[in-house]
């Protein structure tokens, strides 16, 4: 159990930790704050702050999808090294969001490629220059408009961009042989997404684009998503996917409910405590998804009536 988790959850006392024996005391106090979970014999996830980073472990290289922050993807990094001595054929961003792709400067100098669709480094360089971080990046020296794919081994590893979602710039990354799929933002389990409007995120096509991903795999196929809610887990199936989709509809039935009975924004999101129908995401953040779903449906006043049928 690690160490952050064991504190948070359970009632144990600076008393009680003196009862442990010096050995156990210590591996406590030093258990990482992150975790690495092999879905196969060469593919895990690893995870500790920001969007969860899937590796393959090649025969001839390594495979990493999404970086988190610097420090993180140290971690990552070191702790891959001890499985593996072989080198780090390619870094993928799922999108630009900083919790994706900070940690990119940590491969400066390792990763031989850094690869992401044309819209995520377009996304991510207009962010920096933002922020003013422009020398704290790596940023994705090959770029793909709907495909891109390349054989590692015996593993064929595959890029798709299928439409507009939580950016304009999401990809699946579908690890075929392994019939493992890396979904990154594009699907939130059980917790309220960010729907970044600024990056040209849309609620409508998000739908579409996750109807489009899972046809292109069956229902064995593991996904992994970036971000879970408290008490579920990053690796994912089909059916999470399906019911992440209808959540995102039904936040926009709800908001055209709200604009139909001519309700302000404010009230809409200040009395909304729950999503209907979709009653396992919940907890902090629900204005997020509201508030985009309200001003998307303000700009395409025809799709009211669609979702109000």
């Amino acid at each position: 159990m690690q160490r952050r988790s064991f504190i948070k959850n359970t009632t144990l006392t600076l008393g009680a930790l003196a009862f442990l024996s010096k050995s156990t005391l210590a591996a406590f106090l030093n258990d990482p704050a992150y975790n690495i979970k092999m879905l196969t014999d060469n593919i895990g996830v690893f995870t500790e702050r920001g969007g969860t980073i899937l590796f393959m472990l090649g025969k001839d290289g390594i495979v990493v999808v999404d970086a988190q922050f610097p420090d993180t993807a140290q971690h990552c990094i070191d702790e891959i090294k001890k499985k593996s001595n072989k080198p780090f054929d390619l870094l993928i961003n799922t999108h630009h969001h900083g919790d994706h792709t900070a940690g990119n400067i940590a491969f400066k100098g390792l990763a031989a490629h850094v690869a992401a669709h044309e819209n995520s480094i377009k996304n991510q360089q207009a962010s920096a220059i933002k922020n003013k971080s422009e020398a704290k990046q790596l940023y994705p020296d090959q770029t793909y408009s709907k495909v891109w794919s390349q054989k590692f081994s015996k593993e064929t590893v595959s890029l798709q961009y299928l439409g507009r979602g939580h950016t304009d710039g999401d990809s699946f990354v579908h690890f075929k042989k392994a019939n493992i799929v890396h979904v990154g933002d594009l699907v939130f389990n059980r917790r309220h997404p960010f729907v970044d409007r600024s990056a040209a995120a849309n609620m409508m096509e998000w739908i579409a684009t996750l109807n489009d991903g899972v046809a292109l795999c069956n229902e064995n196929t593991t996904y992994v998503c970036g971000h879970a809610g408290t008490g579920y887990d990053i690796v994912i199936n089909i059916g999470d996917i399906l019911m992440f989709r209808d959540y995102l509809r039904n936040v926009l039935r709800l908001a055209a409910k709200g604009i139909s009975n001519n309700i302000s924004k404010e009230q809409f999101i200040k009395n909304t405590k729950n999503i209907p129908g979709s009653p396992e995401w919940k907890g902090d953040g629900i204005e997020r998804p509201l508030e985009a779903a309200w001003d998307e449906l303000k700009e395409n006043p025809g799709e009211i009536a669609n979702l109000m049928a």
